[in-house]
């Protein structure tokens, strides 16, 4: 099959999804010459206001952008890599992982106060039970509230005091303009990052091999290999992408280093790993953090959060 003159790139409707993608596509056309075009599509975790845990958790962003390259409504499609789910269809293959952007997480409040300087019992809104758990590794007195909405929606929640802060990543917010919001950014010494975050994946159809082949000039191949070795964390755990895991990797083209944890819903415990090889080796570097973990206990951390009740919401 041949490349259409011009790329029908799905994603997801959201200012911060419209935003990446578009910064994709402008690098696909200065790399390639080829034009690409948005095409806007709804997903079920958009539409649905149910915690993401509930609903199947991040893989739910990926599902309906999927059917369109099947379907032939789009033929190529962006996600935050840190939404796929860790097994990848036949049908469909990851053509490029560009370079990553902050893979780290940041707090924001108002007045620009720090974790530290919340009030006790501070309300905390996050939809990630990672968050949740390492934020309460670190204050065992806050409370972590799920949160659904854009990027704008959790923003306003803090300016209007409903809540005394949210957790959103920087790479995230940086792409919408609002990195200036951000009061704290977590180092992954405080807070690992989720497996892929900051990082986004370009899709194609298996079908397409000239159209993968072209994409594959966005590809940037240390940030590939750095969140294979964060999702073979996640694969090896069969945790899904809401579980309390962390892991980053970073390094050079011949050195990989990788940091992994598993963290307790209630905050309570965590235990936490690491390993170095090469990145060509990614994907059997975090087999054996994650076998290391599973060792230290990991499968009996990995539950799902508590339910407790601030102000009559459910809390994390």
């Amino acid at each position: 099959m041949t490349v259409p003159a011009v790329l029908r790139l799905g994603t997801r409707k959201s200012p911060m999804a419209m935003a990446q993608s578009g910064l994709v596509a402008e690098a696909i056309t200065a790399r390639t010459g080829y034009r690409v075009e948005l095409v806007g599509v709804t997903t079920h975790g958009d539409v649905s206001q149910a915690h993401i845990a509930q609903i199947g958790g991040t893989g739910v962003f990926v599902g309906a952008l999927r059917d369109g390259l099947l379907n032939g409504q789009v033929d190529l499609a962006v996600h935050s890599l840190k939404d796929l789910p860790t097994g990848q269809p036949e049908d469909i293959v990851l053509a490029a992982v560009p370079r990553r952007d902050d893979p780290r997480d940041a707090l924001v409040t108002r007045e620009g106060a720090k974790l530290a300087d919340l009030p006790a019992g501070a309300v905390i809104g996050t939809g990630s039970a990672r968050r949740a758990a390492q934020l309460m590794l670190l204050r065992r007195d806050v409370h972590c509230v799920p949160i659904r909405g854009n990027a704008g929606t959790r923003l306003a929640k803090v300016g209007t005091g409903e809540l005394d802060a949210v957790v959103l990543a920087a790479a995230g917010l940086a792409r919408i303009g609002r990195l200036d919001a951000a009061s704290q950014v977590f180092e992954p010494d405080d807070m690992l990052p989720a497996p892929g975050q900051g990082a986004l994946a370009v899709e194609c159809r298996a079908s397409d091999p000239h159209l993968a082949e072209l994409l594959s000039a966005v590809d940037d191949a240390l940030s590939r290999a750095a969140v294979t070795a964060e999702r073979a964390v996640l694969a090896s755990l069969e945790a899904g992408c809401s579980a309390p895991i962390g892991a980053y990797a970073a390094g050079t083209s011949e050195h990989l280093h990788l940091e992994a944890a598993v963290i307790a819903a209630d905050g309570r415990q965590a235990l936490r790993e690491h390993g170095d090889g090469a990145p060509g080796d990614a994907a059997q570097l975090g087999r054996d953090v994650a076998a290391r973990l599973l060792r230290g206990g990991a499968g009996t951390l990995m539950t799902a959060p508590p339910v407790r009740t601030i102000n009559g919401k459910d809390a994390l």
